[in-house]
């Protein structure tokens, strides 16, 4: 059972998704929310539905998807989903403290499964292009588009003394603060 369930990059992505999401997806909506190709999505929800990782309704005339929270490995599952971020987002905070000066990282957005208007926060003074290509990366191991903010430490000051709506919805949501050297900040 183990050997089907990671054996594709599919799989890991339709995974990915169910686990982090309760909600009932068509094939075509898998196929866009995956950027997978249609046969892989039918193969691997074919490979979930007979090992019991996820469940099936008919609904007007197309079938819904959704994962079988009464699986006996779905908490170790989600468990496991939960863990890759956590090696993805140290991983992330190890390259970008290469880059330069960090005052204060945060991770939201995607990082959360918050919908904002950034996924990254970066306070500090670093290089661009570096950061660029660190970014692309990211986005190529997770296949999705990451949204990053980068600002300085006196620009932060100023934008957090005004209380601007930008800066006090990452600060007040859901967020992961890996880095803060910022005195006089609540996070």
């Amino acid at each position: 059972m183990l050997e089907r369930l990671f054996g594709s990059k599919t799989r890991v992505k339709l995974l990915r998704l169910f686990l982090t999401q309760s909600n009932f997806y068509y094939v075509r909506e898998l196929v866009r929310l995956t950027n997978s190709h249609i046969h892989s999505i039918r193969r691997e929800l074919k490979n979930l539905l007979e090992i019991g990782i996820i469940k099936e309704k008919d609904q007007d005339r197309k079938k819904y998807f959704k994962v079988n929270e009464n699986f006996i490995l779905y908490p170790e599952l989600k468990i496991l989903i939960t863990k890759s971020r956590i090696l993805l987002k140290d991983k992330l905070k190890e390259k970008l403290e290469r880059l330069g000066q960090i005052h204060l990282l945060i991770l939201t957005g995607f990082f959360v499964d918050l919908a904002n208007q950034t996924d990254i926060l970066i306070v500090g003074k670093l290089n661009r292009k570096k950061l660029k290509r660190v970014i692309e990366s990211l986005e190529k191991e997770i296949e999705k588009k990451i949204n990053y903010t980068v600002m300085g430490l006196q620009e932060f000051r100023y934008r957090s003394d005004l209380t601007d709506n930008f800066l006090y919805n990452i600060l007040e949501n859901k967020k992961i603060v890996l880095i803060n050297k910022i005195k006089n900040i609540k996070t």
